[in-house]
């Protein structure tokens, strides 16, 4: 339940929309939904007898976005697979093989590692990283993510908060394990190739997008310890930009839980309107149309402040769940975290950077440097006085 002034929400007339007016209004609105969506969401409104506000409404386009819910990698897919041998006489025979899978990642990534079965796989497929044994002790967490449009856009930022991104998952991982490298994998066009009216150089974009994932990394104290550059032309428009991070964690901080009755903590960074749509843009083809505005706005200073005080609470016990608004922000955050309990969230009490946000903005902005955690009342005022001791905001 989201408690807001109920004045600045806004009930969208949806029920009446023609099949045209969905699509329409998808794309006006950046939620990146085709019409078999549009239609899901107001058959169930219908339901319901009566309209959405605009605050669910942005809440289930940035779930049910590709970027949020990777629904091309857990869909079917049916493709053909050509391979060619020589017989005898040197001549080439080639083979067509047909190949489908329900579910691509299932059958794929899942279904390897599971079938693989091993023990050094302490925790995998369930939470904001992965994380395999290092020693007696601790273990190793790994996360990579793309951070492609928004690199296209803005390389500087739309990498710097790339990394930043996978920093905060690794922080995000358990009850919370300390990032120590920093890795990428980034492919450009060429940076002698002329790009199309309206798009980045490559050039531009190369030395944009490694100099936001050297300058995140290095203000934080992360090395990005190794990488690998790629040119091909079918990058000019929109590049792929890789940000990986890995860190430590002990063992006794893999598992997390959420109890009925905790309280929710944000912690860090103010919330604007940078960011917004930033999912569901993510999720959508890029044209001349496309908004800088969903490119995130980075500041590791804060980031690096987060960190050092996290591990300060974390090894107190202060706190028994933690996750990083990323794509979708506290949507996403606290939707993954109240799963089974559901949660009460009060937006008045969000800490903004400036007035003027609608509810609906605040839940959904990706403004970055937030982490969200899960807090027994008993300590309360406990892990307040951590956060307030380094400077670093925290409101329940």
């Amino acid at each position: 339940m989201i408690k807001i002034n109920s004045n600045l929400v806004k009930i969208i007339k949806f029920l009446d929309l023609s099949n045209d007016e969905l699509i329409k209004f998808s794309k006006n609105n950046v939620l990146s939904l085709a019409l078999n969506e549009m239609q899901a969401i107001q058959n169930y409104f219908k339901t319901l007898n009566r309209n959405p506000t605009d605050i669910e409404i942005e809440t289930i386009a940035q779930t049910w976005s590709e970027h949020c819910k990777h629904k091309t990698l857990t869909w079917i897919i049916n493709y053909t697979e050509l391979s060619q041998t020589e017989d005898y006489n040197h001549n080439l025979i080639y083979t067509k093989t047909y190949k489908s899978f329900n579910n691509l990642l299932k059958d794929t990534i899942f279904k390897a590692a599971k079938e693989l079965n091993k023990d050094w796989c302490l925790s995998i497929f369930q939470d904001n990283a992965g994380i395999i044994e290092f020693d007696m002790n601790n273990g190793v967490a790994f996360k990579v993510e793309t951070h492609n449009h928004p690199s296209a856009l803005e390389p500087y930022g739309g990498a710097a908060t790339g990394i930043g991104g996978v920093v905060r998952d690794i922080l995000g991982v358990g009850l919370g394990a300390k990032p120590l490298a920093n890795t990428d994998v980034l492919c450009f066009g060429k940076p002698n190739a002329k790009s199309p009216i309206g798009v980045h150089s490559p050039k531009r974009i190369m030395e944009g997008v490694i100099a936001g994932i050297r300058d995140y990394g290095n203000r934080m104290g992360i090395p990005t310890v190794n990488g690998a550059v790629y040119f091909n032309n079918g990058y000019i428009a929109n590049p792929l930009v890789y940000c990986g991070c890995m860190g430590i964690i002990p063992k006794s901080k893999i598992n997390k839980k959420v109890n009925t009755g905790d309280l929710i903590l944000l912690v860090g960074g103010k919330t604007g309107r940078d960011g917004i749509h930033g999912a569901t843009f993510s999720s959508t083809k890029l044209d001349k149309t496309s908004d800088v505005n969903a490119v995130q706005i980075g500041n590791p200073i804060i980031e690096k402040k987060v960190l050092d005080t996290l591990f300060k609470a974390r090894d107190l016990n202060l706190y028994n769940s933690i996750t990083d608004c990323g794509a979708g922000g506290l949507s996403s955050a606290i939707g993954e975290l109240g799963e089974f309990y559901g949660a009460i969230i009060n937006l008045d009490k969000i800490p903004l950077k400036y007035q003027g946000l609608t509810p609906w903005e605040i839940w959904i902005s990706e403004a970055q440097e937030r982490m969200v955690l899960v807090v027994h009342p008993d300590n309360k005022h406990k892990i307040k006085k951590v956060f307030e001791e380094e400077d670093v905001e925290a409101v329940f």
